[in-house]
């Protein structure tokens, strides 16, 4: 199978001895999928903005920005300094830095999409139990009548770590039964996190896959449970897409332009694919052709790049092609792609690299000494996307040196914020 796909598609003989990779789709056409509407996305905004009231009286962290999970947006030009040093030549265009390594309540860009899914069956189960209407003020979801309905049902849910965190942390302070399994990948602090919040942790020797497989198995035995599916949520997906709609007003409010001539490049980690497909998903919503989404994966797991590379998505694994999916990059951990992000997001990704353990640390260090900002191994990872494209001449060719001169670039920073200040010392 190794030998027919590497004659196939090239590059995967890249992948399998590990190098890092550059690769433009050239599949994208930006034809957006009907499958989810912009009227869906709206609905999960108004949604969370019902929860508001509920978010800002039990997080306390977030009552300056009124209950609304949200991070800022941030010019790093000594970052900027940096990436032109090791590039060798000067970078066109703005370089930023989107920190959802500061996302309230988790510390990672799980906190948008894994947070709203425990908020959407919140809402469900208290309205088919009659308890709560869409006029209500949601505050009143921290009275013990509402605990002790959420009590009665449980959320399972598969992670590597961040995914599991929000969920757990979210779900425990409504009262919901959290039960979250950990891949062998997930970090020792985040587990250790989850039972403090209240959260229940079954831990596995087996990789993400594994631990997704056996939550949903476990929910399925429970009527009264929900599974959150990091594979193939469509819940989860409209969580991160949401994120499309505030980016534009960010960028409206710091009078960032986003046209044909000043175009907008984003760089998004990318583990299963749940996250960044539905960040870029939204996004094109938003600007269509004039934004570029470029995913990032580590040398050692790219299941995203190698299901939209063959089109096999979900049915292709990085064990097929040799790699082990073990990474530093413990978000990014995964061996398959979500199905549900293939089908919907393999036109729109504009391309993807792949980053080697040691640069996604080097630039941690970097970030910090630079900039005063921490974020995870895996958050650092869409750093290199910046100078890689720019330094593909073929790439660039196809837009005016003006264009580049007004581009603007985000590296989104997707994890953390919760690291605990001895791991944070190591990593730096």
């Amino acid at each position: 199978m190794l030998e027919k796909l590497i004659n196939k598609y090239p590059i995967i003989e890249k992948m399998t001895k590990e190098e890092e990779i550059v690769w433009v789709n050239p599949n994208c056409d930006n034809k957006i999928s009907t499958n989810i509407t912009l009227s869906e996305i709206e609905d999960v905004s108004e949604r969370l903005n019902r929860f508001a009231p509920y978010i800002k009286k039990v997080f306390k962290e977030t009552s300056k920005s009124g209950g609304i999970i949200e991070s800022p947006l941030k010019e790093i030009s000594q970052m900027k300094a940096y990436m032109e040093e090791i590039a060798g030549e000067s970078l066109k265009g703005r370089l930023m830095l989107k920190c959802d390594n500061n996302l309230p309540i988790s510390g990672s860009i799980k906190a948008r999409g894994g947070i709203y899914e425990v908020l959407w069956f919140a809402e469900k189960v208290a309205m088919e139990n009659g308890m709560l209407k869409k006029e209500d003020d949601y505050a009143c979801l921290e009275n013990d009548k509402f605990k002790e309905l959420f009590s009665k049902y449980s959320i399972v849910v598969g992670s590597t770590g961040n995914l599991g965190l929000s969920i757990g942390v979210m779900g425990a302070k409504l009262g919901f039964r959290v039960v979250v399994h950990m891949s062998i990948d997930a970090s020792q602090w985040k587990k250790d996190l989850l039972r403090e919040r209240g959260a229940e942790v079954v831990e596995h020797t087996g990789n993400y896959s594994e631990a997704v497989a056996v939550g949903r198995k476990q929910a399925q035995e429970d009527e009264n449970s929900h599974f959150v599916d990091d594979e193939n949520s469509r819940v989860l997906f409209l969580g991160y897409a949401v994120t499309g709609l505030r980016m534009k007003e960010q960028l409206d409010s710091q009078g960032i332009v986003v046209d044909k001539n000043h175009p907008l490049f984003v760089y998004l980690p990318c583990g299963v694919g749940s996250a960044p497909g539905g960040v870029a998903y939204g996004l094109k919503h938003m600007y269509g052709e004039n934004v570029h989404c470029f995913f990032a994966e580590p040398v050692k797991a790219p299941c995203v790049f190698l299901g939209v590379l063959t089109g096999l998505h979900d049915e292709i694994s990085v064990h097929d092609i040799g790699l082990d999916g073990k990474t530093i990059a413990d978000g990014l951990a995964v061996s398959r792609a979500s199905g549900l992000v293939g089908s919907l997001m393999g036109n729109l990704i504009d391309g993807f690299f792949t980053v080697e353990d040691s640069k996604m640390e080097h630039l941690v260090g970097k970030l910090y000494s630079k900039e005063s900002i921490f974020v995870e191994p895996s958050a650092a990872s869409g750093f290199p996307g910046y100078s890689a494209l720019q330094l593909n001449k073929e790439y660039i060719k196809k837009f005016s040196n003006e264009a580049m001169e007004n581009s603007t670039h985000i590296a989104w920073a997707t994890g953390g914020g919760m690291v605990p200040q001895d791991v944070r010392e190591k990593y730096i």
